[in-house]
């Protein structure tokens, strides 16, 4: 606990003074309203990342997540052009990716095939289903109702809806995670998947429940993104899903499985928001934005690498390094 009490203070120190320096560059960056655009344009970021992390920390990872956002937003958009009812529209597109989750966590599962093969997959399919569809045809601002493109715009206590959809799923899995033995069992699980069978945890189903946790995320995701852009196409958030195993990583979430926290993953997308939104203010090349991104997540992966390390004196080397 005191690694990651460390690792988050650390993260949070190097966004506070990174935002500080941008502040020597653009006064007005740290202008309050500023900051809530910045977390606004981020909140779709933290939605995937939540989920994200639920998977790794079971020792998976989930490389469909942008896939699963771009299919089930094209799905709400569709559904907008044919007059449903926008919460009709809302249950289908979280429907519709928890569905895409549950055929990635039984291939898992059932079928004992790596996660990263299986999402690689599931991937390329979920978006060749989008060009199916539509012919490779968009869904553009005038082809959508006001009431479709309103909600996540819309502005409550200074905030809009989708800030404060990104607040409450945050708490919400804070709370799952720390509060609740499914969340526990994912911490098992990753940690020490031998251990989690005798005690009663069954993996292949909480890897399973994670990937459908992760799947309807990316569902409601779709449709915040394809309301709030208001266009839809095959290749929405394309790459993406890098962008959210990157935020994990520099948030503390461990790859091995069975570390991080909701903290330390909306940390990790908060630097690649403030990246993103704060570098092309002071006129600093996208191609350095990828290189710091970059740099970021390997500092990230030696930090933890160290922190991992056995402490002290090798008495008993292992069988297999004999």
């Amino acid at each position: 606990m005191s690694l990651l009490k460390s690792r988050e203070m650390l993260l949070t120190l190097v966004i506070a003074v990174m935002t500080g320096l941008i502040a020597t560059r653009s006064h007005g960056f740290i202008a309050p309203s500023n900051l809530a655009r910045v977390f606004n344009d981020t909140a779709p970021l933290i939605l995937l990342v939540i989920g994200q992390m639920v998977v790794i920390l079971t020792k998976s990872i989930d490389l469909s997540v942008a896939a699963n956002l771009a299919l089930c937003g094209m799905v709400a958009a569709m559904l907008n052009g044919m007059g449903v009812p926008l919460p009709l529209i809302i249950l289908a597109a979280i429907a519709l990716g928890t569905v895409l989750g549950a055929v990635n966590g039984l291939l898992v599962w059932k079928l004992g095939i790596p996660s990263i093969v299986v999402t690689l997959g599931t991937m390329t399919i979920y978006r060749g289903i989008i060009f199916l569809l539509t012919d490779g045809k968009w869904i553009n601002a005038h082809e959508m109702t006001d009431g479709f493109k309103a909600l996540p715009r819309a502005v409550i206590l200074g905030l809009p809806v989708l800030s404060w959809i990104a607040i409450a799923a945050v708490v919400a899995f804070a709370v799952l995670i720390r509060r609740t033995a499914l969340g526990r069992s994912f911490y098992a699980v990753g940690g020490n998947p031998h251990a989690s069978v005798y005690a009663g945890i069954s993996v292949g189903r909480t890897q399973f429940l994670a990937f459908v946790i992760s799947g309807a995320l990316a569902g409601l995701t779709g449709y915040l993104w394809v309301a709030r852009y208001a266009v839809a196409y095959v290749d929405i958030a394309g790459g993406f899903e890098l962008d959210v195993v990157a935020a994990c990583v520099i948030g503390g979430i461990s790859i091995a499985g069975g570390l991080g926290s909701v903290g330390g993953a909306v940390l990790g997308a908060m630097f690649l928001g403030i990246v993103k939104n704060a570098l092309p203010v002071i006129d600093i090349s996208p191609f350095w934005q990828m290189a710091i991104s970059g740099t970021a997540i390997i500092l990230a992966v030696a930090f933890n690498a160290a922190q991992s390390r056995p402490k002290g004196r090798l008495i008993l080397r292992e069988k297999a390094a004999a």
